[in-house]
This record gives C-alpha cells, sequence and structure tokens, in this order.
C-alpha cells in the first residue's frame, strides 16, 4: 500500500451476542435492560481498518456510531482498537433507527467533511435485526462501487481487491477507490484492546452531532406491530415407512 487513506468504520452498540435474547412483556420489542457491547462484524471492520494503518500508518481511521448516548461506550472501544477520532451522532431514548436513516446520516457527514473519506468499511450485517442493508443503500446513495461480504481485503495504489464469500464459494472483484466494503465473519479476528489503549482513548477526540444538524429526517418508514419469540420445537419421531412419512408430511405438517 502506498498512499494514506481516510476510512470511516460505522460502529452498532447492540444486545451482547452471548445474551439469550427475549421478548418485552409489551411484545414491542427484544428486552434492551441485559449487557450490550460493539456488533461483531462491526468489531472485524474496525480491525481491518486497522490493520490497513498498520501498513499505512498516516491512514486515518474516524469511527462513527448513531444511537442513544451509551453508544459513546461502543466508540471508545473502536478508539481503544486504533481508530483516531470519533464521531457520535446522538438520537433521543425512543427514536427507533433504520437502515436508510443511517444510511443517510452517515453519507451526510461523509459530504460535511472537507478531506473527503477514500473508504467505508461496515459490517456486513447488524446481530440485533440481521438487517444487511446499510451498506448497500450507502453506496446508492454515494454513487460509489461496493464490496460485500469480504473475506479478504488488498489495497494497492488505490485499487480495492476483494475477495466475496458467495453461496457458491469465492468471489474476488476489483474496483477504484472511494468505495464501500461490507466484512464477513471470516475476514480477520479483532484483537483485543488493552489497558494502554483503553486509558488512552479517553483522550482521542470525539465529536458530537445530532440528525438536525445533518439535515436528516430519520422518522421509521416501517412500523414493527408486534414482537413474539418463535413456536418451541416439538420433539421428532419416527415412522414405519415412507408412506407413513409422505402422508404426515402432507396432512399434519402441511408441507406437501
Amino acid at each position: 500500500m502506498s498512499n494514506p487513506l481516510r476510512i470511516f468504520v460505522p460502529v452498532k452498540r447492540v444486545v451482547d451476542y452471548a445474551v439469550k435474547v427475549r421478548v418485552n412483556p409489551a411484545k414491542t420489542d427484544v428486552d434492551r435492560n441485559v449487557k450490550h457491547s460493539m456488533n461483531p462484524f462491526d468489531e472485524i471492520a474496525v480491525e481491518e481498518a486497522v490493520r490497513i494503518k498498520e501498513k499505512s500508518p498516516k491512514t486515518e481511521i474516524v469511527a462513527i456510531s448513531v444511537g442513544t448516548t451509551k453508544s459513546q461506550e461502543t466508540l471508545r472501544t473502536a478508539l481503544a482498537m486504533g481508530a483516531d477520532r470519533a464521531v457520535f451522532v446522538e438520537v433521543k431514548d425512543d427514536s427507533t433507527l433504520q437502515p436508510l436513516a443511517v444510511a443517510k446520516l452517515l453519507k451526510a457527514y461523509a459530504d460535511k467533511e472537507a478531506d473527503k473519506p477514500d473508504l467505508f468499511i461496515l459490517g456486513k450485517q447488524a446481530i440485533d435485526d440481521d438487517a444487511n442493508q446499510t451498506g448497500q443503500m450507502l453506496a446508492g446513495l454515494l454513487k460509489w462501487p461496493q464490496t460485500t461480504f469480504a473475506s479478504k481485503v488488498d489495497i494497492t495504489d488505490r485499487i480495492l481487491k476483494v475477495v466475496r464469500e458467495i453461496d457458491g464459494g469465492l468471489e474476488t472483484v476489483s474496483t477504484k477507490l472511494p468505495a464501500i466494503i461490507t466484512t464477513d465473519l471470516r475476514l480477520n479476528e479483532p484483537r483485543y484492546a488493552s489497558l494502554p489503549n483503553i486509558m488512552k482513548a479517553k483522550k482521542k477526540p470525539l465529536i458530537k452531532l445530532t440528525p438536525e444538524d445533518l439535515g436528516i429526517d430519520i422518522s421509521p418508514r416501517i412500523q414493527t406491530l408486534k414482537v413474539e419469540e418463535p413456536a418451541k420445537r416439538v420433539g421428532g419421531r419416527k415412522v414405519a415407512s415412507v408412506d407413513e412419512l409422505v402422508d404426515k408430511l402432507r396432512n399434519e405438517a402441511k408441507v406437501l
């Protein structure tokens, strides 16, 4: 890698992956009064940005998060992992954030910056909604090429080469910067932030904005009517013949 880059890495605060998710009593959402952490795919995105910076030390990494006040904790984690500065777009506690609104906020901030980013690296999806939409929507809004589901990234002379995970195996694509990357699970193994870096992160710059500062309306376009836990699985049973199996699939399971 020759030239230093400006890399923007959006990160999201989600219910921790180890927590058993339960629906709240009102059945309007899952219970949020549990442990939270950075979305695992976003950790991979931060790690990849830091690895790029290690090859080109003048590269700047900007971590961005949209959320409530506690999302600043997630940004401090990104700073401790190696990001240089952070941007926090604060929304009200009762706000409903959807992928299109987040993509619009990210584009608005990129447009606001005097020095434009060369690269956005996002997790391919968040483990709370599994939407897998923000990266693609952001690419559309910016009119940038997108390389999704990345399992290997190489940048040489502003040419981005990405190995993508697809249903049939692996696909290699190449494009010029600026571009969008969304990270897949096997891209890297995120590092743990060391104690000295956690302390240093407290002194790194973190600026605060609101959607109004960026001129973006984050009103949801989709309404969630009800949230329910999936039905408990019924135990399996053996059948004596193929005919009995077909009969049960047709008349009981009604899948034939």
